[in-house]
């Protein structure tokens, strides 16, 4: 038998060691992070302030901005630490925290940008009935059970991954604690949580991104119907935008967990995490709220009072 020391704490490496490109990087997440709080913090106190906008797709976009500012809240302030301190150790339970959360809101996300595609396939595709299809007894129930499935999600991959021996090395090569690069370090055998790791996201990727098709799918069918010409370009560039920013989203998640082992590679990896972690969270806000006119005269509202407008 040989000794094996399990490792206790892990170092995640980061992006680099040059101390330069640190500060400018510091800066560049420091700014991003501030936009994201203040953007998704903003729109949840602009939904809760206004009764106008008390109604099922704005309660999406709250729990939306809630689940982004705790994603990022996750990741960017150990990041900013990193970037100025010497020393980038994480503890093993601070580690195993950091993953379980990561994955919950990573997951809550995907479930959440498909219950409000179908919101919207509701409200276009038959707005007559929208008030009944997506009743409190709809989209609450929807809601929750968006959070609920992360957190099993997050329990099943967590509790495997920590489960594992590392003892061959405890430098991560990431920004935070994420399952491939853990897998990566591990000493003992993996095949079980890669294939497990495989099989959970590209279910819940499948069953997501078949919801949002499907849902735009039908709402494309109501654009070609509508007989105004202004409101078909509206609603269409609307939609577009709403889109793009989920399958920037759903593409970088599949990019980063439904692959092979051997393809993975880490600096590249780096990259692409930050757009999921980091630039999402930012950009939704922007994307679902800034380009929605009762959002804009809700706005209008708050800075003209204190304004005395």
């Amino acid at each position: 038998m040989k000794n094996i020391t399990e490792v206790t704490t892990f170092v995640l490496k980061g992006f680099t060691d040059n101390l330069e490109l640190k500060t400018v990087l510091f800066f560049l997440f420091l700014v991003i992070y501030l936009f994201t709080l203040t953007g998704n913090l903003g729109l949840i106190a602009l939904v809760i302030g206004d009764p106008k906008l008390h109604n099922p797709m704005y309660y999406f976009l709250c729990a939306l901005s809630s689940v982004d500012a705790c994603y990022s809240s996750v990741i960017t302030p150990n990041m900013l630490v990193d970037f100025i301190s010497k020393n980038k150790v994480i503890s093993f339970f601070g580690c195993a925290t950091q993953c379980f959360l990561a994955v919950t809101f990573g997951t809550t996300e995907c479930f959440l940008l498909a219950a409000m595609a179908y919101d919207r396939y509701a409200a276009i595709y038959n707005p007559l009935l929208y008030s009944v299809s997506m009743s409190p007894r709809v989209y609450v129930p929807l809601i929750i059970a968006s959070y609920v499935g992360g957190i099993l999600h997050a329990i099943i991959q967590t509790v495997a991954t920590f489960r594992l021996s590392f003892c061959a090395s405890n430098e991560i090569r990431q920004i935070f604690c994420d399952i491939p690069p853990l897998l990566a370090i591990s000493c003992s055998d993996t095949h079980v949580n890669q294939l497990l790791l495989f099989l959970f996201v590209s279910s819940i990727e499948a069953v997501t991104i078949l919801i949002v098709l499907v849902s735009y799918g039908f709402i494309l069918c109501a654009i070609l119907r509508m007989n105004s010409p202004e409101g078909r370009q509206k609603v269409f560039s609307t939609c577009g935008s709403h889109l793009a920013a989920v399958f920037i989203y759903y593409g970088t998640i599949l990019f980063m967990y439904v692959r092979p082992r051997s393809s993975y590679v880490l600096q590249y990896d780096m990259i692409v995490s930050v757009f999921y972690t980091v630039l999402i969270p930012m950009l939704n806000p922007i994307i679902y709220s800034l380009r929605n006119k009762d959002v804009k005269e809700a706005m209008k509202k708050i800075f003209g009072k204190k304004t005395g407008v």
